[in-house]
């Protein structure tokens, strides 16, 4: 099938589809804070600063059947790309999606990336109304249906997971997700400014503004908090195994990054990393963020000046010393890779953009992008056959995926339950997890996603980081997570006159919640007893958000989207919540947690 290329009469809605693809790229997560009974984290757009008023959601559109409906007329024509940026750069402005400046600077770079997918994409004007807009205004299926293929061997046998022998040895493991450098951050600037991203420019007239090692707010971190936090790190105590890193290293300012800015990022802080933890060995994954314009990783297939060989390359050459070559090659390729850690433990390392909504080089084929789920299988098939235990690292968590996807993905980990020892994400920037059940009753847990906090502040933060601990090299080792501990360091002590950066142990988890061990089963129960137990609830609400959590409490609403988003590790699945009993239709805690815009 050829390329539909849209003309003129379509460049109004596709001119929209470029602003709504670039403003869902700025609209800022804001974890936890919401409305009065609006239930949790409802994102504000990319005016957040009182009385803005801007951000995607402005948008109400009765005549949007009708502007979408203008891409089937004249779709044989050639686009003119820059006359559709003017026309988004107006959309955007119209909508208040951002201010002028922000409007043109983001239309800039997006419109082309937009066009060129749109232009090889199979999606209607219907459908691409129903996917921006919701379903009041047309049906999508775009992203229908696929299943990847799994082994024809039988399932092993499974065995429940049991604590390690007395005496045997552990492993500690570092994990560091989000750091978020931003290099414009200017203490003593305004951290409640009304663009996307704050804590930049001038200092202010009064008291105030941004603190020295970061601030509550719409900031990310400046260098120095970020080499201070691995300067201490380089001392600890026992020490580290390995340190797993998934990504997201420059800052928020997505409507004026370049290439030569994102390879910078990735070049000084993979050296800080290198300068500060030595010899330790870094295993890392792609976050959304390193991409320019944002979330845009076209599949292996789109060649040439728009494809990532520019990024993928990049990484490969910074991380030679971590990667072996075969890890190096994948990595060129898709942005995945799969090495052996350790005799008995292989590492996947997934390029979770490929699962992402928000990465509209998807609108050409969502089905199983570079083939990575196809190759997972097999990766997780060898190590079955030689006996090893598997490490899953990535970015977005799989039930912040597209649905095909997060449900293949499901699939895969309940065949390989005995396999996966353990699975670890971030990108939410708050501290949390989700679950996986058995396919065919969905009460029995077999797996859990730990998701870890952000490094960066971002939104209104305290700076954080994850230390797993883990049933270590010996014979026999499951490999599992025995136990872990959340790192922050208190910006408001910090910031105090005088004072110097004191990263403190948040809590443990074992610990904290009162458990004997951290396998699937106990978190399963873990969730049971934050429906009865308000006050562990109100615990656990305290920690996701790194101990500084928003003024607005989280009641019956936000309390059962969030079980709910903590019980399901597919997207898009009313049943993983039935057990729960919510007293809301699964519909509306469904659009609770939408709210929730991720970074």
């Amino acid at each position: 099938m050829a390329p539909r290329r849209p003309g003129r009469a379509a460049l109004p809605a596709l001119a929209l589809l470029v602003a709504l693809s670039l403003s869902l790229s700025l609209s800022l997560p804001r974890p936890g804070a919401a409305p009065p009974g609006a239930g949790i984290g409802a994102g504000v757009g990319v005016g957040a600063g009182a009385g803005a008023g801007w951000g995607w959601r402005n948008l109400t559109c009765p005549g949007c059947r009708l502007l979408f409906g203008a891409l089937g007329l004249a779709l044989q024509l050639e686009p003119n790309v820059a006359r559709v940026g003017r026309v988004a750069v107006r959309v955007c402005q119209e909508l208040r999606l951002a201010r002028p400046e922000i409007c043109r600077q983001a239309v800039q770079l997006f419109q082309q990336d937009v066009v060129s997918a749109w232009a090889r994409s199979v999606l209607r004007p219907g459908e691409a109304c129903g996917l921006l807009l919701g379903r009041g205004c047309g049906h999508w299926d775009i992203y229908a249906d696929w299943n990847v293929t799994l082994p024809a061997a039988p399932k092993p046998p499974v065995r429940p997971p049991a604590p390690p022998p007395p005496g045997a040895p552990t492993a500690r493991l570092l994990f560091l997700t989000d750091l978020h450098w931003d290099r414009h951050y200017a203490p003593g600037s305004e951290p409640a400014c009304r663009d996307p991203l704050c804590c930049r420019g001038a200092p202010r007239p009064a008291p105030g503004g941004a603190g020295y090692w970061g601030e509550y707010g719409k900031c990310d971190l400046p260098l120095h908090t970020i080499e201070a936090l691995l300067a201490q790190l380089r001392g600890a105590a026992p020490p580290f195994d390995a340190v797993y890193w998934t990504g997201d290293i420059p800052a928020h300012d997505v409507w004026q990054q370049r290439r030569q800015d994102q390879l910078l990022a990735l070049r000084t802080v993979t050296g800080l990393l290198r300068k500060h933890l030595g010899a330790l060995p870094v295993y890392p994954a792609v976050g959304n963020h390193e991409a320019t314009p944002v979330n845009a990783f076209p599949p292996p297939y789109v060649h040439g000046n728009q494809s990532s060989a520019w990024l993928y390359d990049a990484m490969a050459q910074a991380w030679q010393d971590w990667l072996p070559p075969t890890a190096l090659e994948t990595l060129r390729i898709g942005g995945f890779y799969t090495l052996q850690v350790r005799p008995g433990l292989r590492l996947v390392s997934l390029n979770m953009n490929f699962c992402s909504q928000a990465n509209f080089w998807l609108l050409i084929n969502s089905t199983d992008p570079a083939g990575q789920l196809q190759w997972l299988v097999g990766v997780l098939e060898a190590a079955e056959r030689q006996g090893d235990k598997v490490h899953i690292i990535g970015h977005i968590p799989p039930a912040h995926c597209l649905r095909s996807w997060s449900w293949n993905y499901y699939r895969i980990v309940n065949r390989f339950e005995g396999t996966i020892a353990a699975q670890f994400f971030g990108h939410t920037h708050v501290d949390e997890f989700e679950m996986f059940y058995d396919e065919e009753t969905l009460t029995r847990p077999v797996s859990v996603a730990f998701v870890a906090p952000s490094v960066t502040t971002y939104i209104n933060l305290n700076p954080g980081y994850r230390v797993y601990e883990l049933d270590g090299a010996y014979p026999g080792s499951s490999h599992a997570v025995l136990d872990h501990e959340t790192f922050i360091l208190n910006l408001t002590e910090a910031n105090m006159p005088g004072a110097k950066p004191h990263w403190q142990r948040l809590y443990r988890a074992r610990e904290a919640y009162g458990m004997p061990s951290v396998f699937p089963v106990d978190w399963d129960q873990l969730i049971r007893r934050f429906q009865d137990d308000e006050s562990l609830f109100q615990r656990f609400w305290y920690l996701f958000h790194k101990g500084h959590p928003p003024r607005e409490p989280c009641q019956e609403a936000c309390k059962a989207a969030l079980l709910c988003s903590l019980r399901t590790g597919r997207s898009v699945d009313p049943s993983l919540c039935h057990m729960l009993r919510p007293t809301l239709p699964f519909a509306q805690i469904q659009e609770l947690w939408r709210q929730r815009q991720l970074c």
